[in-house]
């Protein structure tokens, strides 16, 4: 498969303790605010014989205020991969046009989102069920890693793990009964701690602009 350059995403995510902190970094530096807060819901399609979570790649269906499907490819680099994405008009016939090819719902995950432009770079604090996390997306890693210094967070606390990696993790240590990553779902659950997701926490560590 061809893809253009701008099909490749380029991101690292980090586990935040603490959310409001990183938002009144954000605030502080001058960020612009893309999108406020605003909840989402997504759905991970795969075959039967999960082919597609065998081979590294990715199909879901994302709803927020749009509708998108994403495909993504294996990881070619721990912060790179392909993506192709478009826009849709309807959520339930997408779901059964990707069922008709053979494609079913595997995982559904909720969160909730917000949006920052710093630079050239994207960075989204994503609020899920099981903990807060931090996206950041940019044209190169070298960029990237800029404005994870610029918040004062240590790169070497970057994830590689999806979400729904994570949750998967979570639920066979916590031995949960539930397949889906939703707010309800979590309701009844006490507080998690980094040492449940087995993820390190990533403290603001340094001062704005200070090497990591």
């Amino acid at each position: 498969m061809q893809y253009q350059d701008d099909d490749l995403e380029i991101e690292a995510k980090f586990y935040l303790p603490q959310m409001s902190d990183i938002r009144d970094r954000l605030q502080s530096m001058g960020a612009v605010l893309l999108s406020e807060r605003t909840f989402e819901i997504n759905w991970r399609f795969d075959s039967s014989t999960h082919a597609l979570t065998t081979a590294g790649k990715v199909l879901r269906l994302r709803k927020d205020n749009r509708i998108r499907l994403t495909y993504k490819s294996a990881i070619i680099s721990p912060e790179t991969r392909k993506e192709i994405e478009i826009e849709v008009a309807d959520t339930q016939k997408m779901i059964s046009l990707l069922g008709a090819l053979g494609y079913q719902v595997v995982a559904i995950y909720e969160k909730y989102r917000e949006t920052f432009r710093w630079n050239s770079t994207e960075i989204v604090l994503d609020e899920l069920p099981f903990g807060n996390f931090l996206e950041v997306e940019g044209a190169s890693t070298r960029k990237i890693r800029k404005a994870t210094g610029d918040l004062g967070i240590d790169w070497n606390t970057r994830i590689s793990l999806s979400y729904l990696g994570i949750f998967e993790r979570l639920k066979r240590k916590l031995q949960l009964s539930f397949n889906d990553a939703s707010f309800e779902n979590f309701a009844k659950i006490e507080t998690i701690h980094a040492d449940d997701l087995d993820l390190q926490a990533s403290s603001n560590l340094h001062s704005p602009g200070e090497r990591v």
